[in-house]
């Protein structure tokens, strides 16, 4: 284990996906813990990462945590269903500080549901993973979990293009290709897909569509809570940053988050 980190419970919490997308789960575990610091990273040089491979995908998250640690974050939020899915197990004890992984994080409270058909809209990555059936599986096995790939979803909403008719002729499709399994709720198992709750809503009732996020910020919470790692001082800072196109991702998170200021463009 990596130990040059040195965290108390007043440093930072770490967010970071491939895009805007993990500002979904920011902004719930913001609603909940609003007196914490928050850095968040967007590799939006590398969107979408449910296309990426397992070798890659380590590649980069290994850089981003190394990051996380020079800034001394004392938790790293997988904010990333694909990454979650495919490198968890193989980064989990790697590094000094708390890494939350959303699928791991949330799968008993979905096991738990009184319902024997879920359904999960996820990227390539996450669904050839079989992480929500294997997660969900370890604690009701009773529960038929049918996965279903959505290649387009990730840059309809990283390209703010919601509104496009091409693109609701997308998500509908889709849609209507997941009803065929009968679900009686549909898990949005990647941090993009609450944008497109809108379009999503139009066709099927709202109520049966899952944001995770909302689930997994309780967990997070509750975590910190168990290891006395909520913050003491309210310094309440935010830093954003992404590995490209900074003015493109500050257009995009209007749609979910209120950025002050465009994100600062790092690379490694």
């Amino acid at each position: 284990m990596n130990i040059s980190n040195s965290y108390n419970c007043d440093s930072p919490i770490a967010f970071f996906d491939s895009g805007v997308g993990g500002l979904t789960v920011l902004n719930k575990v913001k609603k909940l813990l609003p007196d914490e610091s928050y850095i968040y990273y967007g590799d939006t040089l590398h969107v979408p990462y449910g296309e990426k491979s397992k070798e890659e995908l380590l590649e980069y998250s290994d850089k981003i945590i190394k990051f996380f640690e020079s800034k001394h974050c004392k938790a790293v939020v997988m904010a990333c269903n694909t990454t979650s899915s495919v490198i968890y197990d193989s980064i989990k004890d790697k590094y000094n500080l708390k890494i939350y992984p959303i699928v791991q994080s949330v799968a008993e409270i979905l096991a738990e549901m009184p319902i024997d058909r879920l359904g999960v809209f996820a990227t390539r990555a996450t669904i050839n993973s079989n992480v929500y059936p294997k997660e969900i599986g370890k604690y009701n096995p009773r529960m038929s979990v049918f996965g279903q790939h959505c290649p387009n979803w990730v840059n309809i909403v990283e390209n703010n293009t919601l509104d496009d008719v091409s693109s609701i002729e997308i998500v509908k499709t889709d849609l209507d290709n997941m009803m065929k399994n009968n679900p009686e709720k549909i898990v949005l198992g990647c941090t993009h897909y609450p944008f497109l709750l809108k379009i999503l809503s139009k066709f099927a009732p709202a109520e049966l569509f899952i944001d995770p996020a909302e689930n997994f910020a309780q967990y997070i919470k509750a975590d910190l809570e168990k290891s006395s790692l909520l913050v003491k001082n309210k310094l309440k800072q935010e830093e954003f940053y992404v590995s490209s196109a900074p003015q493109k991702f500050f257009e995009a998170s209007k749609m979910f988050y209120n950025l002050k200021t465009k994100p600062e463009l790092l690379t490694f």
